[in-house]
């Protein structure tokens, strides 16, 4: 996890893009070309107008639509959503399943954040805003997951050895106890030593895919279950055990999603296309 939480670090990227966004509004556009076309046909409405009065004007209006637009719940919340979806874009997974499973996550999340912005002003909405902040925590490592489970199903080599190698070890572990030549069998016996180490690295990292398969089914099963408490909650329960296990079920779920990238982590690459054995 970096330092920074996901939902301030496109929070901020959000408020760039609205300030780019406010700039090419077409009442932006209006303003910039009236001021330039009084500046130049109509520079003195009054005997006392300064040279630099539209100027002046149009750069109060701009910032103007600039503040706006950043004051603008509605749009912001728009901008953050589809930054999201653009880092993490569901249509970087092959694997339909998986990418199906992103789509109702993000729709999940998406929706949590409507649920929090209609809450009035208070002690709620804030405690909302906080779980929504581990909501989006939640769905990246729900994305990095599924990242990895999507390069293990297309890793060729890995597919073909899971099928291959418990046949070789079968073969020749036949052809062993008919070898009569010492040498041959030991040097018969040492492959199928390194082969038998082969399959158990690639049993354990199955196992561990495996669960992790189950892992972004049980997350979005229990993201599910997370928007529908959330709409429940009702401001005299703010204080109460339900929002406080809410809370808690929110940075478990981070925490196990965390957990389980580390344990694929330790035995699979997946940026290298590839499996380290541990």
């Amino acid at each position: 996890m970096p330092q920074e939480s996901i939902r301030v670090s496109i929070a901020k990227r959000a408020r760039r893009a609205i300030i780019q966004h406010a700039f090419l509004r077409w009442e932006s556009g209006v303003v910039i070309a009236g001021t330039i076309l009084l500046s130049f046909f109509f520079p003195y409405p009054f005997p006392w107008w300064p040279w630099w009065g539209w100027l002046a004007l149009g750069l109060i209006a701009e910032v103007l639509i600039v503040y706006t637009s950043l004051t603008d719940v509605e749009t912001a919340a728009k901008v953050v959503a589809d930054l999201f979806r653009e880092q993490f874009d569901p249509r970087q997974v092959q694997d339909k399943k998986l990418r199906d499973r992103l789509n109702q996550a993000l729709e999940y999340r998406e929706r949590i954040d409507r649920a929090v912005r209609q809450q009035r002003q208070g002690v709620l909405r804030e405690h909302l805003a906080d779980m929504a902040t581990g909501i989006d925590d939640w769905t990246s490592q729900m994305f990095r997951l599924a990242r990895r489970l999507d390069a293990y199903h297309a890793d060729a080599v890995i597919q073909r050895d899971l099928k291959a190698v418990p046949k070789e070890i079968e073969s020749l572990d036949a052809r062993r106890r008919l070898e009569t030549d010492p040498d041959v069998r030991q040097q018969m016996q040492t492959t199928l030593a390194s082969k038998i180490a082969q399959r158990r690295s690639l049993e354990k990292l199955d196992d561990t895919m495996e669960r992790a398969e189950l892992q972004t089914d049980h997350s979005l099963s229990a993201l599910g279950t997370v928007y529908s408490q959330i709409l429940l909650i009702g401001a005299r329960e703010v204080d109460s055990g339900r929002a406080q296990r809410l809370r808690e079920d929110i940075r478990q779920q981070v925490a196990s999603l965390q957990d389980m990238l580390d344990s694929i982590n330790e035995v699979y690459d997946y940026r290298v296309e590839g499996m380290r054995l541990k």
